[in-house]
């Protein structure tokens, strides 16, 4: 196949039926210096996607063992190395480092750069590696890539060798893309849109780089407004913002009677947070029906997008606002609460020019709604650490938590035999670790004591007390209420031991959000469809989806996280090829439903 610029580029097709030479050589490149690696993927020919040919090349690499590995790592050049200086880079990596500018550094960067690169080998072994075209293959800074050697210099050596690792296979899923001729239009499209809305951020936090977009602020509705146009440029038939600050646009079936499809995320964030949580499930259907708007079609049923105005619960001590109201869930007593300010919510509402005597109009009739259907970003290692960009949300999991004090008695660490202590942060540390293993016997049970605290500790003082938070989740309520009972009892029977007494406040108890089985296995085959093994998880956060599954059939759709999976935190990352499969699977799913023997019951 020959592009328009008269470029020869590979097809799916020729690479499934060439010879093995031939296919061989047309992978040539996509891993530096290391044909091995196509040729063992060519073993599973035939591919049905790009997406499925690159996980076949990750699968090689991953069965490959730790030394043919680092052997793979050693034959990529170090960044702004000798290799560039002496013009032996392959015409890949040539390109790429030029994407980012490291073939025009200055002095000082160059000598920065050489001396974290000694740095770097030094500790590993190995050289740095690092996909420097970025997340949307534009290439990434010069700031960002040091700042990125910066902070993997402070990595264990196994976990960086397995962060290589990752980086070479972004490197070849965008080399592949390069061969192939394929570009991830529709993830583009999204990423920009994320881009352009996280300009906005709240006031004290413009120009220190950090995203903060709290409820009903000026770059709150800032937000709202851009959104709004968003979804009418984007050719939404109907768009409005609701009386709690919720952006919801309709794309209208033209089939008379037709139900309504509901989907999105919040766009609220917490301070200092990243710009995928709950945006990403905005942009990925406004992305999708821009698309389809523009090829004039139409589905047999309304899609109904609705980007909720707060999650988070950063500014008012509430949360799920936005989607609570959608459900009838909303709190009048919330109108009450107050921010740090001490400005009222309701105040906050009518200052935005919300009503809040309209909130329970906003209810919907679950009657006239399949279900409701999110994606989302991990916010988790999980997909990351299996090198896979989609996964499928079995149930968001159900939660207690609790605040507690542990009463001991405080003595002279010196002159108090060890066993005649009743040391309160003792008997917390012994609670904590119990939690651990307990949680960990479950699978997928986790288990914090997010808050540990000696109030005026001393120290040459056995602790008298100890404050401490616990936070135990499950997949389903049993399995939560199983855990949670252990966890108690054990807590007393360590008092007990240890002589002290503790006071407990259970402060909340969120029952699980199994998905749907019918949504649940539609999300499956959408993957599946994509040439993509189907990973089903649970979901340890908690999401909007958690309210419409109290009205509704709901079912979420996980997107892969970068560095590490992060979230809630200015690296929180995803690339625009995953957006693409997120949208792509998106499609599927709803072509699907769109489908007369869907049941979505």
């Amino acid at each position: 196949m020959t592009d328009s610029s008269g470029v020869e580029r590979a097809t799916l097709l020729g690479l499934n039926t060439a010879s093995t030479v031939d296919a061989i050589g047309m992978l040539d490149g996509i891993y530096e210096h290391s044909p091995w690696v196509g040729a063992q993927a060519l073993a599973v020919r035939p591919f049905r996607s790009l997406a499925q040919l690159q996980l076949a090349m990750v699968d090689v690499v991953q069965r490959s063992g730790v030394e043919a590995q680092l052997a793979l790592i050693r034959a990529h050049p170090e960044l702004a190395g000798k290799a560039m200086v002496d013009q032996s880079l392959t015409a890949e990596s040539t390109h790429e480092q030029s994407k980012a500018g490291l073939t025009h550094c200055t002095p000082a960067e160059f000598a920065l750069i050489q001396q974290l690169n000694t740095a770097y080998a030094q500790k590993f072994g190995f050289p740095f590696v690092l996909a420097v075209r970025g997340p949307r293959g534009t290439g990434l800074s010069k700031r960002t890539i040091i700042e990125t050697l910066q902070r993997r210099l402070r990595h264990p050596v196994d976990y960086e060798r397995a962060e290589a690792l990752r980086n070479i296979h972004r490197i070849a899923q965008l080399r592949l893309n390069d061969k192939f001729g394929v570009q991830p239009t529709l993830g583009n499209a999204c990423w920009d849109g994320l881009e352009a809305l996280a300009k906005w951020t709240d006031a004290g936090y413009e120009g220190t780089g950090q995203l903060t977009v709290t409820y009903l602020t000026d770059a709150h509705r800032a937000c709202a407004q851009h959104i709004a146009q968003s979804m009418r440029e984007g050719g939404f038939d109907e768009v409005h913002i609701d009386a709690v600050g919720n952006v919801v646009g309709r794309y209208l079936s033209d089939v008379e009677g037709a139900k309504t499809l509901l989907t999105g995320s919040h766009y609220d964030t917490v301070r200092n947070g990243g710009k995928y949580d709950g945006r990403l499930g905005i942009y990925v259907p406004l992305t999708w029906v821009a698309q389809l708007a523009q090829a004039g079609k139409r589905l047999p049923y309304h899609l109904e997008v609705v980007a909720f105005s707060e999650e988070e619960g950063q500014r008012y001590k509430a949360t799920f606002i936005g989607s609570s109201a959608l459900v009838g869930a909303f709190q009048p007593a919330w109108l009450d609460l107050e921010d740090a300010d001490g400005i009222s919510l309701k105040a906050a509402m009518q200052h935005a020019g919300l009503d809040p005597a309209a909130i329970a109009t906003l209810r919907r009739d679950p009657a006239q709604y399949l279900g409701y259907v999110e994606v989302h970003i991990e916010q988790g290692p999980v997909l990351y650490e299996r090198n896979l960009p989609l996964g499928v949300v079995t149930s968001i999991n159900g939660s207690a938590r609790f605040a507690g004090a542990m009463q001991g008695l405080a003595s002279h660490a010196g002159t108090t035999p060890m066993g005649q202590r009743h040391d309160a942060a003792v008997a917390v540390a012994e609670l904590l670790l119990f939690i651990e293993k307990r949680a960990a016997q479950d699978g997928d049970s986790v288990g914090t004591v997010g808050v540990l605290e000696v109030p005026n500790g001393s120290l040459n003082v056995v602790p008298g007390q100890c404050l401490f938070t616990i936070d135990l989740r499950a997949p389903n309520d049993a399995q939560r209420d199983a855990l949670v009972a252990d966890v108690l009892a054990e807590l007393a029977r360590i008092a007990a031991a240890r002589g002290v007494t503790y006071t407990l406040e259970e402060t909340m108890r969120a029952a699980a959000a199994p998905s749907a089985a019918p949504w649940q296995a539609a999300w499956a085959r959408a993957v599946s469809q994509l040439g993509l093994p189907v990973h089903a998880m649970p979901s340890g956060a908690g999401h909007d989806a958690m309210m419409l599954h109290t009205a509704m059939p709901q079912a979420m759709l996980f997107v892969r996280g970068e560095n590490g999976g992060i979230s809630h935190n200015p690296l929180e990352s995803t690339t625009s090829d995953d957006m693409q499969l997120a949208i792509e699977a998106f499609d599927a799913l709803l072509r699907e439903v769109a489908n007369s023997s869907f049941t979505a019951a």
